[in-house]
């Protein structure tokens, strides 16, 4: 069996692990570990949550989108995308949080969940519940940069450092449809301004 299917084993007898423990069990090295659990990652398999590696609750038989962001068509090369569930559990992906934000306005009549990853720890955070710092002067992907966090004093902390607004999830899908008066393409030069 080969040891990314052996780790998923492991996963539906317990109920969390850490890239420690696995790499004791396979006896073989944490950043070995740690590209077996990208992989596994990217094809929606697991997700880590507070420092473990846990089975992905949010979707059993993951259908993902293409390799590339459905806002602005750039590659999606982050091993933690953002990430809009539908209902039917099909997951859509976007390259960054701006276009993972704005992407919401394609299921603004639709009951979705949305999955981004803190900054700091790379845990993973329900989006709703996140804290943005819109605006900074760190852009890693698409502008104005949108950089996720769990905790708000964290965001703050970016902020002092590296300017920008935090905001809420609200806030900041606000920030980047309303007060930018983009459309969901031009937010990276590809379509038309939205009427007012």
């Amino acid at each position: 069996m080969k040891r990314k299917e052996k780790i998923l084993e492991i996963l539906r007898e317990r109920e969390k692990i850490t890239v420690k423990e696995l790499s004791n069990i396979f006896k073989v090295s944490e950043m070995t570990i740690y590209r077996d659990i990208r992989g596994l990652e990217k094809e929606g398999k697991i997700i880590r949550e507070h420092g473990s590696i846990i089975l992905n609750k949010y979707n059993k038989n993951p259908t993902l989108t293409l390799d590339t962001c459905p806002i602005c068509s750039k590659p999606i090369t982050r091993s933690h995308p953002y990430r809009i569930i539908l209902a039917d559990n099909t997951i859509v992906e976007a390259c960054c949080e701006h276009c993972g934000i704005l992407l919401h306005q394609n299921y603004k009549d639709e009951e979705v969940s949305a999955i981004t990853y803190d900054f700091i720890t790379e845990n993973p955070i329900t989006s709703f519940n996140a804290y943005f710092v819109v605006g900074s002067s760190a852009i890693p992907c698409c502008s104005p940069s949108v950089i996720p966090f769990a905790n708000l004093e964290d965001a703050k902390k970016f902020s002092l450092g590296f300017g920008g607004d935090v905001l809420n999830f609200i806030e900041t899908y606000e920030r980047l449809t309303k007060i930018l008066n983009i459309s969901l393409k031009n937010c990276c030069g590809l379509g038309k301004n939205l009427k007012r």
